[in-house]
This record gives structure tokens, sequence and C-alpha cells, in this order.
């Protein structure tokens, strides 16, 4: 029985010691080495953070490379659990995660040693990666770490944007990591064939398939430039190159390549695997690819950080017109997932179209927030269902229903369910219905409170105002029409490449 991620890291570096674990243009690294710099890294780590109770927490700001996941492997051999913070990130924002997070240590790459010992103004020690793993692995001195571990302890934490304006900080174990590799991995068949084009930075926990899938079945990991992501023909010539054959990428990532229709020019053809996450599909972008690789395995995955990035997943075997919601689907392996109504009763599958809240019970649940009780309470609360025993769901925040034929369908953020004209609306349902337009590369909805008006922004090279308002109204209740169109150059992302609906929502509140 594993329980300790670490177990995955020395049995792919047993069973393939020499082949290329993770990589990019400017380094290599295999799995024997891999776990060298970790233990080495763990012993320098160890010999500074001494003689504490439980797992203390280490943030990483460091560039992605090959020694970023060197040194989240570091921190684990250490006893401790690892923190990627986005070095992109406002060092406000940085110093607000500090305080939070209270870190026994910041380990940087040497780019971003100044900035990071200017931001954390002597009172947490700052080292870098090189420094760290400069000392010889104590194999005694990691082997008495491992013996106190439990499969419970934290792994990692990753920092999402929090209502109050304060960063919040989700603490996942062992155990949770363990369960989303195994049945992950299970569920996409991925293999020690495949070859993974990371497209997801560290601090989001979609890359989380592309490190763990990678590190449990001894694959490889090609860590994919981020300014090829700009220009797509580029893009896949890379993919082509390195052989990829599994990718996991945000909608907003597989659209830049369809909105150009780079496929014809240069199509990889060596890619199998397409999963895709973090924020609705447009069924046209996935119908482009599908044109072009209609042997391949398409996956949607859905789930929240705190239920350690996946709860539901749908492989895609049918077809789908551009207007049609491609499906969430179903539960992966020891995981439940079930739909509560607004007086926490279950909404049974046959309850077609009936929209509740996505719940989630399974060992994939996160420890919870970091330093945050009351939050982590509120979203983590005792299972309305059982009243026999205590037992912890997480509360989604996210609507859904199940379609005729039993499987989940998402429908909105709770906080995306407006009230207009006297309806209950949810925006993304217009997003999907204007993104089955020829020519509309995409669509975004925010509803301006104060005026009780809907405001479409959207990226389109051909479309104007009146052809897609006029198209809406052939599919949409009237109620349902955006007041105002917003045509703009292209949508704001997040570091994670989902849209950034804060920053449109204040720019289209500000110009219309």
């Amino acid at each position: 029985m594993i329980t300790n991620i670490l177990e995955y890291l020395e049995g792919s570096a047993d069973r393939h010691p020499g082949k290329i674990a993770y990589a990019d243009d400017e380094k290599q690294l295999t799995f024997s080495h891999l776990k060298e710099l970790a233990e080495r890294t763990g012993t320098g780590i160890a010999s500074i953070i001494k003689d504490h109770h439980g797992s203390l927490p280490v943030m990483i700001f460091m560039e992605k490379s090959p020694d970023t996941i060197a040194a989240f492997m570091g921190v684990l051999m250490s006893g401790n659990h690892y923190v990627p913070i986005d070095v992109e990130m406002p060092l406000h924002r940085v110093s607000l995660i500090i305080e939070n997070l209270e870190p026994a240590l910041i380990i940087c790459d040497s780019v971003n040693l100044e900035r990071m010992q200017e931001t954390a103004n002597g009172k947490i020690r700052v080292l870098t990666f090189d420094s760290l793993c400069s000392t010889g692995a104590d194999k005694d001195l990691l082997e008495r770490i491992r013996d106190r571990h439990i499969d419970t302890d934290p792994a990692y934490a990753i920092y999402t944007s929090g209502s109050t304006g304060i960063p919040k900080g989700v603490i996942v174990s062992h155990r949770s990591l363990i369960d989303y590799a195994e049945h992950f991995s299970e569920a996409s068949g991925f293999s020690k064939e495949d070859v993974a084009g990371n497209q997801v930075p560290f601090h989001f926990d979609a890359s989380l398939i592309d490190i763990y899938c990678t590190l449990r079945n001894g694959g490889t990991m090609v860590i994919i430039p981020v300014q090829l992501f700009s220009t797509p023909a580029r893009l896949l010539e890379y993919m082509d190159r390195w052989k990829v054959t599994v990718i996991r990428w945000v909608p907003s990532a597989l659209g830049m390549v369809s909105a150009f229709k780079a496929l014809k020019l240069c199509r990889p053809g060596s890619l199998k695997k397409i999963i895709f996450g973090a924020e609705a599909m447009p069924t046209k972008c996935f119908n482009y690819w599908k044109s072009y690789y209609p042997d391949a395995f398409f996956m949607q995955i859905y789930g929240p950080t705190e239920i350690t990035g996946i709860c539901t997943y749908y492989v895609v075997d049918r077809d789908f017109d551009d207007s049609e919601t491609i499906p969430i689907g179903g539960h992966i392996k020891n995981t439940d997932v079930f739909l509560l109504d607004e007086h926490d009763a279950l909404i049974d599958k046959g309850d077609t179209g009936v929209t509740g809240e996505i719940c989630v019970r399974g060992s994939g649940l996160a420890n919870g927030y970091i330093n945050s009780p009351e939050l982590t309470e509120k979203a983590f609360t005792r299972n309305p269902l059982n009243d026999r025993y205590p037992e912890r769901i997480y509360r989604t925040g996210d609507l859904a229903f199940y379609n005729e034929r039993g499987e989940l369908v998402f429908a909105a953020r709770k906080d995306h369910q407006i009230k207009h004209m006297g309806h209950r609306i949810e925006l993304p349902e217009i997003e999907a219905a204007a993104s089955g337009m020829e020519g509309m590369q995409s669509a975004v909805c925010v509803f301006d409170e104060k005026k009780n008006r809907i405001i479409m922004a959207y990226v389109s090279d051909t479309l104007d105002d009146i052809e897609i308002i006029e198209y809406l109204k052939e599919r949409l209740p009237r109620y349902m029409i955006p007041n105002v169109m917003k045509k703009i150059g292209s949508m704001p992302l997040t570091t994670g490449g989902k849209t950034d609906r804060v920053k449109l929502k204040e720019t289209v509140l500000k110009e219309s």
C-alpha cells in the first residue's frame, strides 16, 4: 500500500533510471537524477528545518523548469510540503500569501533571489535551489523522516483567489494526491509510453496530471515554452518535435489553435490523448480538434482545487453539435459526486434538467484552508444526507444537472447565476449559444447589477453586434439576450489560462 507520493519517484527511478522524466529546452532530468537531486535538496532542507512536529510549508518561488519539480520532491523528502507561487504575481500579493502561510523556508532560483529577499524582508529565510542541492544526501536522516510519515500529512498547498481579497491556500495530503494519480491514470490510460506536453503553470492544480501521472507511470513530461501559445504554428511544430502523445490543456489554449486553424499547417502525428478542463470547452473548438484527430481519446474533466483537481470525467465518445454542451460525465473512482437542491435534498439522476449544487465526498477532499478555520468549516461541511456519523463533503459552489443519459452537465457557478427581468439566468448558457456561431472565437457575459444589464464581450474577426444578436434571438428567450455587446481584441486570462472574469467585468463596466 502506497502512503507517500515519493514512492512513485523511487519506483520509476528503479524501473527506468536513465529515462527522461521532465525536460525543457535547457535541461533534461532522468528519473535517477531527479531522485538524487530530491535526496540532496531534502537533506539540505531538513538540516535547516529541525525538530518540528508535523509537516511545515516551504514556499517555492521559481520559474517553471525541471528543477522546480526537483525542488517539490526535495521538500517532500524533507518531510514537509511545498507551496508553488507564481513568479509573475505582484509582490504585494506574495506578501499577503507569506503572511497567511508563515512558511518555514522560501526556495527560489537565482533570477528571483533578490526580489524574494526584498519581499521576505528578513522575516523568512530565503535560499536558492542550487545552494540546497549542493550538499550530499544523508540517507539515514531521510529514512528517519520517512519513518514518521503518514498518508494524511500534507503534500502541497495551492493558493487561489479569495472573495475577501485575501488569497486562500488549499492544503492537500499525500493520500488525496495518491488517490488522484491512481484513478486518473486508470481512467485516462496514461502509461510509460506517454509524453505529456505541459501547458499549465505549476501553481495551478491542472498541472498535477502532467507531473504525477508522469511520475507514477514512468512517462516523460516536456515543458512547452509559454510564448509558443501565442504562435500556434510554432507550438504544434514543437509538440511534433518532442513526439507529444498527451496534452491536458485549458480550453483557451486549445481554442488558440482552432481560432488560427493551425492544425492545417502542422498536425502533430504522435498526439493520441487530448484532455481538457478548468472551464467550459466550446463545442465548436472540440469539433475542430476532433476533425483532425478522429481516432484520438478525448476527455473532459471537472474538479476544483479543493477536491485535488478532479472528481468527474467524461470520455467524449459521441458526436456533438456546435450548439450542444459537452457533459462533465460521472464520478472518478473512489469519489462520490451528487447534487443538492437549495433545501439540501438530493437530486436524483432521473430528475432530468433539475439544477443543483455539485457536492463531493471521498479521499480526494483537501485538508482545508490554511489558517482559515471558519472558511474551511463553511466549504467542507457535514454531509446533510448522513445523520448517523460525522462525514465531510465539499460544497463546490458550482451548479449542474443530469441530462437524459444520466450524465452530469455543468450549468454555472452559483455566482454566475443572475436574476434578470424576473428570471433566473445562467450566464454560461448565453455564452454557449454564442460560441456556436461560425467566426466566434470566444464570448463571455458579465452582469451589471447597478444598471440591471447583461453585457457580452466577444472576440471575432468577422462578426458584428447585430449578427450576434439576431443569431441569439433564434436560440434563446428574449430575456436572455444581452443588453450590451462589446467587441474586444482578446479575452483577459488568468495565469492558469482561464478567462479572467473579474478583470473583464472591471474593463467592460468602465467602458460601457
